[in-house]
C-alpha cells in the first residue's frame, strides 16, 4: 500500500488542502497517520461521503457563464461543478447542442453561425438583463487541407475573432479560451499575438499556459493551451498533480462487452473500485452510450497483436501498411493515462479487450460523469466527446477563476 499527501488527496477529491487536513485530524479517513507535520494518507482511501466543503456551490457566488462554441458542454460542466450558473450555450452543431441542453437543464441555447450572432440582437433577448460574469469557449481553428497545408485566410481560422468581438460587446469580468497547443505557434504566432493584443487593447489582463489534462485528474495526456483574461487581480493556474489516473482505473468497472455489443443503457459490471470510478458514477444508476463496434475476426486478430500502450509499429510488416501514421492501431496503456483521443474512435483500442472503445469509455477518458448522456448517432457522439474540454480540467480552471473574482 502506498501513501499520498494531503495536497495530493485534495486535488483528487476536489477539496481544499485545509479541509483534507481537518478530515484527517477528525479521524474520518481510515489508515492515516502523521509524519512530522504532514499527514500520510493511504492511496486507496476514499473521500468521506460528507467530506465536500459545505459551501462548495456558494464558492463562486452564483457567477453567470456564457459558453461560446459550447459543443456538448464539457467546459460548461466543469464550471457548473464548481457552482457557476451556465446561462447560455452557443454552437452551430445542432446535435451537440441537443446534448448540451439535455445535460445543462437551466441553460438556454442558440444554434447558429457565431459570426452572425451579436449580444444586442441575439443574446440579450434570451438572457435579458442577467449579468454575464464569465465567457468561456474553444474557438475551432481547423483551416488546413488534408495535406496539412495551413491557410491563414481560411475563415475557419478566424472564428476566434467572433469570440473576441462578443467579449468586447459583453465585457465580462473574466474569460477563458481553450485550444490546441499548436495555436501558440500557428502562422508564426500571429493568431496568439493577435488574441493577446486585442484583449490588451480592451483593458484586460491576459495570460496563457499549456496544460495537460492528466495533471488535473483526467486519465488522458491531453494538452491544451488555455488563455485566461480578467480585469483586476492576479490569476494563478491550478496546481498540477502528477499522481495520474490510469486507463484501467478509469474503465475497469464498465461492462466488458465480450458476449454482446452492449446497449444505450446497461448496468455496471462491478462495484466501485477506486475514487475515480466513484466520482464518475456518483449520480448515475446505469451505464449509457456503451455500445461496441462490430469487428471482423481479422480486425480482432490484428488488434490482439498490439500490446498495452503499443501501436502499428508493433505489428508484423504485412499489417503495417494499412495505417502507418503515428496514432494508428494504438492501444490504450493499462497502467497510464490514455493518449489524446480525437473525434473518431477507430485509432485507439481498449487497454484489455480487442475492440475500439465505446462512447462511454471515451467519455470516461475525458472525465465526463456517467450521468452525462450523449445524443445523436455514434459518429456524432464520438465527435462530441472528442471535441470537448475534459470537465475535471475545466473545474480546476473554474475554481481558480472563482478565487480571482472573489478577491
Amino acid at each position: 500500500m502506498g501513501f499520498i499527501t494531503a495536497s495530493q488527496a485534495a486535488t483528487i477529491w476536489h477539496l481544499s488542502q485545509r479541509r483534507v487536513q481537518i478530515l484527517c485530524s477528525e479521524g474520518r479517513i481510515p489508515g492515516v497517520f502523521k509524519l512530522g507535520e504532514n499527514w500520510a494518507i493511504p492511496d486507496s482511501a476514499i473521500k468521506p461521503a460528507d467530506g465536500r466543503v459545505k459551501n462548495k456551490v456558494k464558492k463562486s457566488k452564483n457567477l453567470n457563464v456564457v459558453d461560446l462554441f459550447c459543443g456538448a458542454g464539457g467546459l460548461s460542466l466543469g464550471f457548473e461543478k464548481d457552482g457557476y450558473n451556465i446561462i447560455l450555450g452557443i454552437d452551430n452543431d445542432e446535435k451537440a447542442l441537443e446534448t448540451f441542453e439535455l445535460n445543462h437543464k437551466n441553460a438556454k441555447s442558440i444554434c447558429g453561425d457565431i459570426t452572425h450572432i451579436s449580444y444586442v440582437n441575439d443574446i440579450k433577448p434570451i438572457i435579458g438583463d442577467t449579468e454575464v460574469d464569465v465567457i468561456i469557449g474553444g474557438p475551432p481553428c481547423q483551416g488546413m487541407s488534408l495535406s496539412g497545408l495551413r491557410n491563414f485566410d481560411d475563415p475557419r481560422n478566424k472564428l476566434y475573432l467572433s469570440y473576441i468581438r462578443l467579449v468586447d460587446e459583453i465585457r465580462p469580468k473574466a474569460f477563458v479560451i481553450e485550444n490546441v497547443p499548436g495555436l501558440v505557434g500557428l502562422f508564426g504566432g500571429k493568431i496568439k499575438d493577435n488574441i493577446i493584443q486585442k484583449f490588451l487593447d480592451m483593458g484586460y489582463k491576459i495570460q496563457y499556459k499549456i496544460l495537460c489534462a492528466a495533471d488535473y485528474g483526467v486519465p488522458q495526456m491531453r494538452k491544451r493551451v488555455v488563455f485566461v483574461g480578467y480585469k483586476e487581480g492576479v490569476f494563478e493556474y491550478p496546481q498540477e498533480n502528477k499522481q495520474y489516473i490510469s486507463c484501467e482505473m478509469a474503465l475497469s468497472d464498465l461492462p466488458p462487452l465480450i458476449k454482446s455489443l452492449g446497449a444505450e443503457k446497461m448496468t455496471y459490471a462491478t462495484d466501485v473500485q477506486n475514487n475515480y470510478q466513484k466520482e464518475m458514477r456518483k449520480n448515475s444508476k446505469a451505464v449509457y452510450n456503451h455500445i461496441a463496434a462490430k469487428h471482423s475476426e481479422k480486425v480482432k486478430h490484428i488488434i490482439s497483436l498490439v500490446p498495452s500502450g503499443g501501436n502499428y509499429k508493433d505489428l508484423p510488416k504485412e499489417f503495417r501498411a494499412t495505417r502507418n501514421f503515428h496514432v494508428a492501431w494504438t492501444r490504450f496503456p493499462k497502467d497510464a493515462p490514455a493518449p489524446t483521443i480525437d473525434t473518431g474512435h477507430r485509432h485507439h483500442f481498449h487497454y484489455k479487450y480487442n475492440r475500439v472503445p465505446t462512447v462511454r469509455e471515451c467519455a470516461r477518458i475525458q472525465s465526463f460523469p456517467d450521468d452525462f448522456i450523449f445524443l445523436g448517432n455514434k459518429t456524432q457522439q464520438f465527435r462530441q466527446v472528442g471535441n470537448a474540454v475534459p470537465p475535471l480540467m475545466a473545474e480546476a480552471i473554474a475554481r481558480q477563476i472563482a478565487k480571482l473574482l472573489e478577491k
